[in-house]
């Protein structure tokens, strides 16, 4: 099998790299860091091979899909993305734009184009990484809370239209709560909650995908907190999410 992994250079994207290589995947990383892309590369176990893209670029995600297409993917994994955390009228709009392009667009465009070939050959996984983020609004980071949202509500509908055709195609989304990778630091916070580790995460996400389970929600606390999240009301989340958001140990900007 072949699989298409972005954000592949560290956290959970890399950690899925080297168990899908234990599975004797053959790979394509993508990431901008072309060092960790290396780096990474020469730890696999499998044939990989490395493309260094800013999936900001909705002409770069085009591309990638046409200098991939004919590799025969069977895994498409959009993993790439980043946060930020602060009061939505200070945070930079450049930024967050970015953060749209990469978290929004560039997912919809790689699973619209990739799923296309998978429902003609009715083979084929697709896995979208978003988050519990993604359950509800979120104080203090409220551009990024939307994005996951879009990602998951996106999956589900693209679950059920290829249930209703009886489609072997399998589609996922991963929903993590903390897990400890870099996008803390590039968030801007840091969660007094312990974290999963990437490994273990990527692990179960991997092993549930194949299993053609289409909400991956890591731990029994984090399915805990969705389960129990339905008898509260819209106040009441918002209110949680903001005094979550406020407990983290990096200051929002105010």
């Amino acid at each position: 099998m072949k699989a298409l992994i972005t954000g592949a250079s560290s956290g959970i994207g890399r950690e899925m790299a080297k168990y899908l290589s234990e599975l004797g995947c053959n790979l394509i990383l993508v990431a901008r860091d072309k060092e960790k892309l290396e780096q990474l590369q020469s730890e696999l176990k499998s044939k990989s091979q490395i493309i260094v893209l800013d999936l900001s670029s909705e002409q770069k995600v085009k591309e990638l899909y046409v200098l991939c297409r004919n590799y025969d993917i069977d895994i498409l994994i959009n993993n790439a993305g980043f946060g930020d955390c602060g009061y939505f009228t200070s945070t930079d709009l450049s930024n967050e734009l970015n953060m749209l392009d990469v978290n929004i667009r560039a997912v919809h465009i790689l699973t619209k184009m990739f799923l296309r070939d998978m429902k003609k050959k009715n083979h084929g996984y697709i896995l979208n990484v978003a988050s519990t983020a993604a359950f509800q609004p979120g104080p203090l980071m409220a551009t990024y809370y939307a994005t996951k949202a879009y990602v998951l509500h996106l999956t589900e509908a693209i679950n059920e239209e290829l249930r209703r055709i009886k489609s072997q195609v399998c589609i996922s989304c991963l929903c993590p709560g903390p897990v400890d990778t870099n996008f803390n630091n590039v968030a801007n916070v840091e969660f007094k909650l312990k974290g999963f580790s990437a490994e273990r995460v990527a692990k179960i996400a991997i092993d549930e995908m194949f299993k053609g389970k289409m909400l991956i929600i890591p731990g029994f606390k984090m399915k805990c907190v969705k389960f129990f999240s339905r008898f509260l009301s819209d106040r009441a989340l918002l209110k949680m999410a903001y005094k979550i958001q406020r407990s983290k140990k990096a200051n929002p900007k105010s």
